[in-house]
């Protein structure tokens, strides 16, 4: 039986580790600079939006709750304590995204090419989107980071990748998927 505690207090010490491991690689990986750092914004409950969404009325969107305001902190906090700067934030127009935006990074500019595509309404934008997107990597400067607030569509649009809410998800120029860190809330 001692055995067996024994071992199992290894297995944990060796889990332990690795997630400290990847967090250093993660953090290493932003330090450097020249990635691309997408975030889905903090979390919102439910999913979608609205029928009657409207882009300039927050009161017509899904927006986050205070446990996604207080994600939204976290994330912040996060690149802060790790010192991760060189970063130029975009957010999608969204109000949900804006605002983890604006309390994770306090300045932001809006892209259109961010904003969601889910609803049936915006379906049709998903095309030019992406080709706006891939324009806008063109001309970026490899030495900074980008950070995109955006959906859970576009991203897995982008880098076959499913993020959680408030997940940061980093990649290179050919948005291949480097790290994730899942930012609880």
């Amino acid at each position: 039986m001692k055995i067996l505690k024994y071992l199992v207090l290894i297995f944990i010490c060796i889990i332990s580790s690795v997630k400290a491991d990847l967090k250093i690689g993660i953090i290493s990986e932003f330090q450097k600079g020249g990635k691309l750092i997408f975030i889905r914004h903090a979390y919102a409950p439910g999913g979608g939006d609205p029928e009657n969404f409207k882009i300039n009325d927050c009161s017509t969107q899904r927006n986050l709750n205070n446990d996604g305001k207080l994600q939204s902190q976290k994330i912040g906090s996060f690149f802060k304590k790790n010192k991760i700067s060189s970063i130029k934030v975009y957010s999608s127009e969204w109000c949900r995204c804006k605002e983890t935006a604006l309390i994770a990074f306090k300045r932001f500019e809006t892209k259109n090419f961010l904003n969601s595509f889910y609803s049936e309404q915006f379906a049709k934008n998903k095309k030019k989107q992406i080709i706006d997107f891939r324009k806008f990597l063109n001309n970026w400067d490899e030495n900074e980071n980008l950070v995109f607030v955006t959906h859970y569509v576009v991203i897995s649009e982008l880098l076959n990748y499913a993020p959680s809410s408030g997940e940061i998800v980093i990649s290179d120029k050919d948005l291949k998927v480097i790290d994730s860190l899942e930012i609880e809330y």
